[in-house]
């Protein structure tokens, strides 16, 4: 790593992860709605849902109202994954329950080494932001997790109009924090979202590899956790 100016981190997965799983806290809802779910096969059916639905792309740059398409974009994967289990007369109240449950610290927790990662980070001097295709909640939730006052700046693909791997996105967050592309750092769990991405960009890149899934990648530079950063970039 030379001359870094900024680092960018991907959000969900390498700062913090869900807390249980998507289908524990889907079916624990549904309960309340009266449905009696497996949790392990709603968390196969949001895999398969997200997939789908993320292989049709994101909304463009100049929509409008940007959360309603967000909320509609998610219904369609809720309503997938439930199958009908929730009644019709209660489904938009039920993902109105879940979509907002997403934007609360309950649903999430920090990996015990995001906090003193981003301390070290910021008392370095680092510039700091977020390059992610999460939704207009990231913002919220940055704020819920006890995080959100170490960014500068948060890039998210529902208003970059691109999504990683897409180098518009990883440019959009360099110009926004004015910096030289070579002269920032992006750090990301997904080696074709994150890692690839960022350097077709030409950011300098990270793999975040926390369970060593990648260790026969030779050209992929890697780090085990983000206590491994301020060694990286001494």
């Amino acid at each position: 790593m030379r001359d870094i100016e900024a680092v960018f981190f991907d959000a969900a997965g390498t700062l913090f992860e869900v807390r249980g799983s998507v289908g524990r806290i889907y079916s624990a809802i549904a309960r309340q709605y009266g449905a009696e779910t497996d949790p392990d096969a709603l968390d196969q059916a949001f895999s398969v849902a997200l997939r789908q639905k993320s292989a049709h792309g994101i909304a463009p740059a100049d929509v409008q109202d940007t959360v309603a398409e967000e909320k509609r974009w998610w219904s369609g994967i809720v309503e997938s994954v439930l199958a009908g289990k929730i009644p019709n007369d209660e489904f938009s109240r039920y993902f109105d329950e879940v979509f907002e449950f997403f934007r609360s610290a309950d649903a999430w927790q920090l990996y015990p080494d995001t906090l003193q990662c981003l301390e070290q980070l910021h008392a370095r001097g680092y510039g700091l932001g977020i390059i992610s295709n999460f939704d207009s909640r990231l913002n919220d939730l940055l704020v819920n997790l006890g995080i959100g006052r170490f960014f500068a700046d948060v890039i998210l693909s529902w208003k970059a109009g691109a999504a990683k791997p897409d180098p518009r996105i990883f440019l959009k967050a360099t110009q926004s924090m004015c910096v030289p592309a070579s002269k920032a750092l992006h750090v990301g769990d997904s080696p074709e979202e994150d890692f690839e991405g960022a350097r077709r960009a030409g950011l300098q890149a990270a793999l975040l590899d926390r369970k060593d899934r990648h260790n026969q990648s030779t050209d992929i530079l890697r780090v085990r956790s983000l206590s491994e950063l301020n060694r990286l970039l001494d």
